[in-house]
């Protein structure tokens, strides 16, 4: 079987990043498995990248499209906050010159694909060549562009009048977005598409959604390599990374740490109530400048995406919050389960999936930023309550989330997807 997994990049980025383990994971088990990305960050040798067109009219054609989507955009975002969530067009300066690249499979496995398939002329084409699954790794795919909606809840019939825009009209950019999609999904033959939410929450928000209601739907969760993401010796892994071996270590990590939605201010104000606790120590890893204004010593390591070193990072760390406002199935919450690290969260979105409350952490409800440092402080304070999480933190990621069982149960819906058609 031939699967072609199709992203906008092989590794920046959380969905990226899971849909790179998904391909190693079925090449693990014998399975002919490539990606055709368009920013291509690997050295995988079956990693393919787009080549846009390099003649001097397709050039041209390009900047063109390029200057008119940009304008368009622009004339309704003008208000947008630098810190809201990323907001994407459905259409892209490429045209059908992606369609024109598409490696041949028996399953063509889209993931985050902004920026690269321009629906209208993607899904005829796709879907005609083979079935197509679609990994959900965020709400954009249902919504008229924004990838989470931040509780507007707009999608369920029709976007428009956009909260992120800060759009008061019927028919703004948004409308337009989610027209487009729902012709382009419109095109598709009955059979010729299947969609996988790695949560309960995604899968159910895209099954109230106008566009994908009508859709089947599977809930695969994420997996991960445990044995690359494993617990390392804590005081070997601070030693490595020149953090101090007799501090409680508060850990947190997010691919942009200045976007609202991951929550980092509530993080900030939880750590106000532990300014008098002194041998407390802030680390970081993400972009962004994350924690500002923060009452206690703080260490950011930056962007880290070697899984190895990561695993030293999450190793190092005494907890892990993760307070992010509404998210899919957190990576960095699998990564630091692997690493035998309990988690502090809120109850959002496909955190409790994961974050079983008083067995791998602590759940506190969204935006309380007090609960958030009573459970931060009430982690660190009992040892003996850390260890036995610790332990059934790494015993659900092996048990449930490594490599080899996602990849398995992929391998059984892309038969059945088969079978099918």
């Amino acid at each position: 079987m031939k699967i072609v997994h199709i992203s906008s990049s092989d590794f920046r980025g959380g969905a990226a990043r899971a849909a790179y383990r998904l391909h190693q994971g079925l090449r693990a088990l014998g399975q002919n498995s490539s990606m055709f990305v368009a920013n291509r960050e690997t050295a995988d040798p079956h990693v393919m990248a787009f080549q846009p067109i390099t003649s001097l009219p397709g050039r041209l054609l390009r900047m063109l499209r390029r200057e008119y989507l940009r304008r368009t955009f622009e004339r309704q975002s003008a208000k947008r906050s630098p810190e809201a969530e990323v907001f994407t067009d459905d259409r892209n300066e490429y045209g059908a010159e992606v369609t024109d690249q598409l490696p041949p499979g028996d399953i063509l496995h889209l993931h985050w694909v902004a920026g690269l398939a321009h629906y209208k002329l993607f899904f005829p084409v796709a879907t005609r060549r083979a079935p197509v699954v679609w990994t959900l790794h965020d709400m954009n795919p249902f919504t008229g562009g924004c990838h989470y909606d931040e509780g507007c809840g707009r999608y369920r019939n029709r976007c428009g009048a956009c909260p992120q825009l800060e759009s008061s009209k019927e028919t703004d950019f948004s409308t337009g977005v989610w027209a487009r999609k729902q012709a382009a999904y419109r095109s598709i033959r009955p059979g010729r598409l299947h969609l996988v939410a790695p949560s309960r929450w995604l899968a159910a928000a895209a099954k109230r959604s106008a566009l994908f209601s009508q859709l089947p739907i599977s809930v695969i969760p994420n997996g991960l390599d445990v044995e690359a993401l494993a617990p390392r010796d804590r005081r070997f892994a601070r030693q490595v990374l020149g953090l101090p071996p007799d501090k409680r270590i508060i850990l947190c990590v997010a691919d942009w740490l200045d976007n609202r939605r991951k929550g980092v201010k509530f993080l900030v104000q939880a750590l106000v109530t532990l300014k008098d606790h002194g041998d407390l120590l802030v680390v970081t890893i993400g972009r962004g400048t994350g924690l500002t204004d923060v009452p206690l010593p703080h260490a950011s390591l930056g962007y880290v995406h070697d899984e190895r070193l990561l695993s030293l990072a999450y190793s190092a760390a005494d907890v892990f919050v993760c307070p992010t406002l509404q998210d899919n199935l957190p990576n960095t919450i699998l990564e630091s389960l692997a690493c035998g690290v309990p988690v502090v969260g809120f109850n959002v979105g496909g955190v409790p999936d994961m974050v079983r409350d008083g067995e791998t952490g602590l759940l506190v409800e969204a935006r309380d930023a007090e609960g958030l440092g009573k459970a931060i402080a009430e982690l660190l304070g009992n040892p003996e309550r850390r260890r036995v999480m610790s332990e059934n933190c790494r015993r659900i990621a092996v048990e449930e989330y490594s490599l080899v069982i996602q990849a398995r149960r992929y391998v059984e819906l892309y038969e059945r997807v088969l079978a099918s058609n």
